[in-house]
């Protein structure tokens, strides 16, 4: 039978066991599951078969995410994105991803999920016309082909063989969403990829890296990809552009018909065009995928706002309507908002930042995938976890222990050493 010395050196050791294990799994926490970003990397999945790839191909993969959100941190949230105290947005607004931008300053006023990736359909018309207004004069030709009229409509009518100043065309793909217009204006910039790789270099120098142009007229294909806050920087730098102001802002045109024989009257689809006080024209758009997108502007009082709206509803409130409103939020909450916006249109794409020697990761630094090096609670891991991790607290703690229980084995027989020496000596001198 074992002494009752024994067994409290054994007790001790139990009890330190499991007061390390229990402050190493304190210190380590199991991290609890964050709600995602629903499109934060992707659009939602497509609802036909237009993004289907060809047999053997692969889709492309989803754009990069930026580490910090362009724009600023605030423009990363999900949800609805305002500036404090402000009021609740009008009702009826059917949109997943909304963004309100002031076009002088590039303050961000308001949004909802404003980097959530979407489908732009014919808002990336505004792209391509921009290229367009870049690259060719207004007075150049393009010549009609058959492969210009065979484009999924809408379409606005083109006769083949037929001859149409760069003018008339970019009229016509802004004003009434031509498809065949937007097919034969990215030949004549060089044929169909080179018009692409045109839209998509554009984009990434102004800093709209949710965007992925894979057609020219916004028909949905495997990858494309937008976002609130990339459509209205878009818009704004369209504007600057005299021969896109010209098209977005006028309300009809008379256009060569398609038979040869006179012209047919081309008016802007935009409604909010004659119907919105201070209105500086717009750009609708739908796929079935897309679902309705709309891009438009206002002025009044000298402050011009950009509003954007993705993946929404006709019912139970108009597209443009539901533009309107949000413009009149805009309008009202600009002057509180002005001073304390949730963040801004860049002026270009931001620099690559350059490595450094003593890297310094934080919170935030984590890329798509990984886990950010802080605990859920938001503060610093401790020493044990960054060494170990999770599981190599309590791995460390049983390894502790082991020494512990050495020492008092150690311990234990030096006193049994001790007593049978002096038992010896007792009987050797009685």
């Amino acid at each position: 039978m074992r002494s009752s010395a024994f067994r409290r050196p054994v007790a001790l050791v139990l009890a330190a066991c499991a007061l390390m294990a229990g402050a190493s799994f304190v210190a380590a926490p199991v991290a609890a599951a964050q709600p995602a970003c629903e499109n934060k990397v992707s659009p939602p999945p497509p609802v036909d078969t237009s993004e289907q790839v060809a047999p053997g191909e692969k889709p492309p993969p989803p754009i990069e995410v930026p580490e910090s959100p362009i724009g600023g941190q605030r423009l990363g949230e999900c949800g609805l994105v305002l500036p404090p105290n402000a009021p609740v947005p009008p009702d009826g607004i059917t949109a997943k991803s909304w963004l309100l931008a002031d076009m002088n300053s590039g303050a961000v006023l308001a949004a909802l999920d404003p980097h959530g990736r979407q489908r732009p359909a014919s808002v990336i018309k505004v792209l391509l016309a921009m290229v367009v207004a870049k690259e060719l004069a207004p007075d150049a030709t393009v010549a009609a082909t058959p492969e210009d009229l065979a484009q999924e409509c809408t379409c606005i009518g083109l006769r083949n063989g037929a001859e149409y100043s760069v003018e008339q065309m970019l009229q016509a793909l802004v004003m009434a969403s031509g498809n065949d217009v937007a097919h034969a204006l990215a030949r004549r910039l060089g044929g169909v990829p080179s018009a692409i790789r045109k839209m998509n270099a554009l984009a990434a120098e102004l800093g709209a890296l949710d965007t992925r142009a894979v057609t020219p007229s916004g028909l949905d294909a495997p990858g494309t990809s937008t976002s609130a806050y990339d459509v209205a920087l878009i818009y704004r730098e369209a504007m600057k552009y005299p021969d896109f102001v010209k098209a977005v802002m006028t309300q009809r045109i008379d256009f060569p018909a398609a038979n040869g024989n006179g012209t047919v009257p081309i008016v802007n689809d935009n409604r909010l065009l004659t119907t919105y006080q201070g209105a500086l024209g717009g750009k609708s758009g739908f796929t079935d995928d897309a679902q309705h997108t709309y891009v438009g502007a206002a002025e009044r009082n000298g402050k011009r706002l950009v509003v954007v709206l993705l993946r929404g509803q006709q019912q139970p409130v108009r597209m443009t309507d539901q533009a309107a409103r949000l413009l009149d939020y805009g309008f009202a909450l600009e002057p509180a908002a002005a001073g304390n916006p949730v963040g801004r249109l860049v002026e270009g794409a931001p620099q690559a930042k350059k490595k450094t020697t003593e890297p310094r990761p934080t919170p935030t630094s984590a890329g798509v995938g990984e886990v950010a090096n802080s605990t859920p609670d938001g503060t610093q891991p401790s020493a044990m976890q960054t060494a170990f991790g999770n599981v190599g607290g309590p791995i460390t703690a049983v390894a502790g222990l082991g020494l512990l229980l050495g020492l008092l084995m150690y311990l234990r027989n030096r006193r049994a050493k001790a007593a049978r020496a002096a038992r010896t000596a007792t009987r050797q001198h009685p």
